[in-house]
């Protein structure tokens, strides 16, 4: 089953970025929760997941960033895509970011992108395969401390 994250699936999410490129799941703080509840009510942030036998088995994040240029429309931003290890190569991980186009499709927006660390290139065709490219573009990234 497809569907947006809810409030109660917030430690279920957390484990499943064990398997992304967490370490640890952080703390119960006070700022864990209100970035939770930031996202579960931002109308332009969906997590999305997909449930198979009551777990959530694979997820990504489509985060619709409005726009001034390109005819006012907005684009869609591709974030933290990753399936738990036990229901790999089961198409779940491609459905989850057919779910992500729908939404950006439904806001008109005129591009999604997305940015991977991968460089194994079985990931690399995974997204390929899912309609992405990495031609078009080149990502820059400065991290902050």
């Amino acid at each position: 089953m497809l569907r947006e994250a809810n409030e109660r699936d917030l430690d279920e999410i957390l484990q499943l970025y064990l398997f992304l490129h967490e370490t640890s799941v952080p703390e119960e703080s006070e700022q864990l929760r209100k970035t939770w509840q930031g996202i579960v009510n931002d109308e332009n942030h969906h997590l999305i997941v997909c449930e198979e036998n009551g777990r959530i088995a694979a997820s990504c994040v489509c985060v619709i960033i409005p726009n001034l240029t390109r005819g006012v429309r907005p684009y869609a931003f591709i974030e933290n895509v990753v399936t738990h290890k036990d229901y790999r190569r089961k198409g779940y991980a491609t459905a989850v970011l057919d779910y992500a186009k729908q939404i950006a499709e439904r806001e008109n927006c005129y591009k999604m992108m997305l940015l991977t660390g991968a460089k194994e290139e079985g990931t690399l065709n995974f997204y390929r395969n899912a309609g992405y490219n990495d031609f078009d573009k080149t990502a820059f990234i400065q991290w902050l401390v």
